[in-house]
């Protein structure tokens, strides 16, 4: 499960709309499901955008991995961090990931643990 997460946030830190779409379709399944407390997308195309929206919001930030991943029957919990690269976070938040039969993201349930004021 730490390449699933490697490729989660692989996912989140490509800036390239083209790149991005590749990923998805690699890794992704098709009517994954991507929910935090301030969006819901459901569907390849419309977690793309999401992503995009959140580059367009946060440009030049990049998305770490915190501590290690936890996972047991296809899904993984962990936490990461949002901000300039090679600083600390600005936003922590904390990913559950299940995956489906073939391994591929299918759900994603998010919750931000420590957001700026």
């Amino acid at each position: 499960m730490n390449d699933v997460v490697a490729t989660y946030l692989r996912t989140w830190n490509t800036t390239d709309a083209q790149v991005r779409t590749a990923l998805l379709d690699q890794h992704w399944a098709p009517d994954a499901s991507y929910t935090d407390p301030l969006a819901a997308a459901v569907g390849r195309a419309a977690i793309g955008t999401t992503i995009g929206a959140v580059h367009d919001q946060f440009p030049g930030f990049v998305f770490t991995q915190v501590g290690e991943p936890d996972a047991h029957h296809g899904q993984v919990r962990f936490q990461w961090g949002l901000g300039p690269a090679g600083t600390e976070p600005v936003i922590i938040g904390f990913d559950v990931l299940v995956t489906d039969e073939q391994g591929r993201i299918d759900t994603v349930l998010g919750f931000l643990d420590k957001v700026p004021g």
